[in-house]
């Protein structure tokens, strides 16, 4: 949850101890933040070799999410962008990105990525990263366009948007760019914080563009 992230962020305290002092304190940080957040890291992870992409899946997540179940949803998400970016069939490729799961962590994840599942069997709110991944999955394994496997996350409700950024790195690496719609493409805009006066505050669908290029070169 980006509320988790912000805690954590502006904490106060350094960076390697502010993620580790929020799970000390609430019983609830297998938030979905830090995996909404890892679609950089899986196009750089793409170009390495399978464990040294876990790796950093683990380290990325960990910024702000110390709870082990964060790092390893990505690191699944890290394996399934890998398979779609080759050309591969993400859902054909979950049993590998499970067998790099570590821990008792392993079983938990298997039980919402299995072919059955629906979000509806959900046992926490989909704020927590094992829903958010479950669904983001679900969407895609039952969608055959991004459009529709976004908007079919988005009806599932709840933390829709974090849900529905997921699915859509999930589904952009399936689908590519030419996949997702024009005028969804054209609406992109990010404002750059601190922006001076004179730079150039806003980056656009084609600034994003090549930014994933250079990530994934």
């Amino acid at each position: 949850m980006m509320l988790q992230t912000e805690v954590v962020l502006t904490s106060g305290l350094p960076y390697d101890q502010a993620a580790d002092d929020y799970l000390a304190h609430h019983h609830l940080a297998a938030g979905n933040g830090s995996l909404m957040r890892a679609v950089a890291g899986a196009l750089y992870g793409a170009t390495l070799p399978r464990p040294r992409s876990a790796e950093v899946a683990r380290a990325i997540s960990r910024l702000t999410h110390a709870d082990p179940a964060t790092g390893e949803g990505c690191v699944i998400f890290h394996e399934l962008i890998r398979v779609a970016l080759g050309g591969g069939n993400p859902i054909a490729a979950l049993p590998t990105a499970l067998a790099q799961v570590q821990g008792e962590e392993r079983d938990r994840w298997a039980t919402v990525l299995v072919d059955d599942w629906h979000p509806d069997k959900a046992t926490e709110f989909n704020g927590a990263v094992w829903p958010a991944l479950g669904s983001a999955v679900w969407a895609l394994r039952h969608t055959r366009t991004f459009r529709d496997a976004v908007c079919v996350a988005v009806d599932l409700g709840g933390d829709t948007d974090t849900v529905a950024a997921i699915t859509g790195g999930l589904a952009g690496a399936v689908y590519g760019l030419h996949g997702i719609p024009e005028a969804w493409r054209v609406a992109v805009h990010v404002p750059l914080p601190g922006a001076r006066p004179g730079e150039r505050a806003v980056w656009c669908a084609d600034d994003l563009a090549r930014l994933a290029d250079a990530l994934a070169g």
